[in-house]
């Protein structure tokens, strides 16, 4: 596997945590009363949105990003549902070369 392939499942995990917080946490807490899934589904949710920005400056350097790719990736992880948005460029990067050896 390499690294961005993994950063692509990186951002899948947080597009998950993103749809759990949003379509099932906070629901039930303003639609049912009932608070109980908000902290855990939050913290995990956090937990994997570091994790992406992490893994966006441990696993991107080398593809041959622009830094309006890069600007766009991290921005849309600052959206709901951004990272499935971006994931179609991401795919395209990693079906080039590969990663740029030094």
């Amino acid at each position: 596997m390499n690294r961005l392939q993994a950063f692509r499942i990186i951002a899948f995990v947080e597009g998950v945590t993103t749809i759990a917080l949003f379509l099932v946490a906070m629901p039930l807490k303003y639609w049912a009363g009932n608070p109980m899934l908000v902290p855990p589904v939050g913290l995990t949710h956090g937990l994997a949105w570091l994790t992406y920005v992490i893994g966006m400056a441990v696993c991107l350097p080398g593809y041959r990003f622009s830094a309006l790719q890069s600007l766009r990736t991290f921005v849309f992880a600052l959206f709901p549902f951004g990272t499935f948005l971006n994931d179609p460029m991401l795919k395209r990067k990693q079906a080039e070369r590969g990663p740029v050896r030094a």
